[in-house]
């Protein structure tokens, strides 16, 4: 998935979380509880641990789709904890790229214009030819016009993974990406993913329960009760599983 344009340099830090607290007060839950993280560009990161334990209030307050009770989010340099809307719908729109279990697609649109809808609604020119590649890249060619109801599930993945790389995002938060798609189809988005970071440069966060899925990433980061509380660099399935289980039995 060769694109001429990296998102940004490589090794550096595209997200910053730092001592960030955040607290359901209706649902008395504290879910991140000074947890500290960075992400950096052409790097893939899986986040794991226990039901509960802040994953996706994690991936959530970092891709600015929460906001932070205490602590800081920067984003490419931008701190984002504190900005208004438009201006942090902008950042989002210019910088990330969502890639979620339910894939969050519209309906009413055809695959092409599922594609390029980010960035129209960003106000921004969209790159024909890059999405042309995008779709062919995720199996996707000669579908352009289908609407999502005429997909299978793998395949409006492979949608939601294209608008998610048709605007060459900085990086890419992708909560339970497989969970919701057969083994086969599963390895096929996760290589899409290893391919952007590979190839583009993006950075890819990813919120999985999978052991399997985990070990695409180089590096993983583990939270239980709000923290973190282990990193596994290089890591294999067998390696990540073993964490997993101790991590569970804190």
């Amino acid at each position: 998935m060769e694109n001429t344009g990296t998102p940004a340099a490589l090794g550096r830090p595209v997200v910053e979380v730092v001592d960030v607290v955040k607290s359901y007060p209706g649902a008395g839950v504290q879910a991140l509880r000074g947890v500290s993280v960075a992400f950096a560009a052409g790097t893939f990161c899986a986040v794991m641990g226990p039901s509960g334990s802040g994953k996706s209030t994690l991936l959530h307050c970092a891709a600015g789709l929460d906001r932070p009770d205490t602590g800081r989010v920067l984003l490419a340099g931008q701190e984002i904890g504190g900005l208004r809307e438009p201006r942090l719908t902008q950042a989002r729109r210019r910088r990330v790229g969502f890639v979620f279990q339910a894939y969050n697609l519209m309906d009413s649109l055809s695959v092409w214009h599922n594609v390029l809808l980010p960035q129209r609604l960003a106000g921004v020119r969209p790159d024909r030819a890059w999405a042309r590649e995008v779709l062919r890249r995720v199996g996707l060619d000669g579908r352009e016009n289908d609407r999502p109801g005429q997909l299978s599930g793998g395949q409006r993945q492979r949608v939601a993974l294209a608008r998610a790389l048709a605007g060459r995002p900085e990086v890419i938060f992708a909560d339970e990406p497989t969970g919701a798609l057969d083994l086969s189809t599963g390895r096929e988005v996760l290589g899409l993913l290893r391919e952007a970071v590979d190839d583009v440069g993006t950075a890819v966060v990813m919120v999985t329960h999978d052991p399997a899925a985990a070990a695409w990433a180089d590096r993983v980061v583990f939270l239980a009760d709000g923290r973190t509380v282990a990193e596994l660099a290089d890591p294999t399935a067998e390696k990540v599983a073993t964490q997993m289980m101790a991590v569970s039995v804190r």
